[in-house]
């Protein structure tokens, strides 16, 4: 784990930066989707409800549109895809405890999980590694924006 003004980011997942999301190939072929800890700060801080409707199971969900809805305090919107993909199953934890997003955003706080449409030629546009965390660094310095 790394963190980066304050904020905890893996190094081994794939970012969406313009939308702090992430995603984790599965071994199963599936790609686990979730919030960063920057939107967690962003959103402030601490969850209401998290809700992936169910009619969206099955659906196919393009790239940077909404897999799930987040409400906070301060933020009610969507929890975009970082990838195209066939919505197969949330995460039902977060119907009881929807703080697990803040508490552990990159463990039992996923959000849900899909089956990329084509992960090998998506992925591309998602950062990780190294390279990533220093691209997100500077999108954070760009934006001010600190989880200190």
């Amino acid at each position: 784990m790394s963190i980066i003004k304050g904020c905890d980011l893996p190094e081994d997942l794939y970012y969406l930066i313009e939308k702090h999301v992430w995603a984790k190939p599965q071994p199963d072929g599936t790609v686990r989707v979730g919030m960063t800890s920057v939107a967690a700060k962003l959103a402030g801080g601490s969850f209401a409800a998290v809700t992936v409707k169910a009619k969206k199971i099955g659906k196919e969900i393009p790239q940077g549109k909404s897999t799930a809805t987040v409400e906070s305090s301060k933020f009610v919107g969507p929890v975009p895809a970082p990838v195209t993909g066939v919505l197969q199953k949330a995460n039902e934890k977060l119907a009881e405890d929807p703080d697990l997003v803040v508490r552990d955003p990159y463990g039992e706080g996923w959000i849900a999980e899909l089956q990329p449409s084509d992960w090998d030629g998506e992925k591309d546009t998602l950062v990780t590694g190294a390279d990533g965390l220093a691209a997100y660094q500077a999108k954070l310095e760009a934006d001010g924006v600190s989880c200190e």
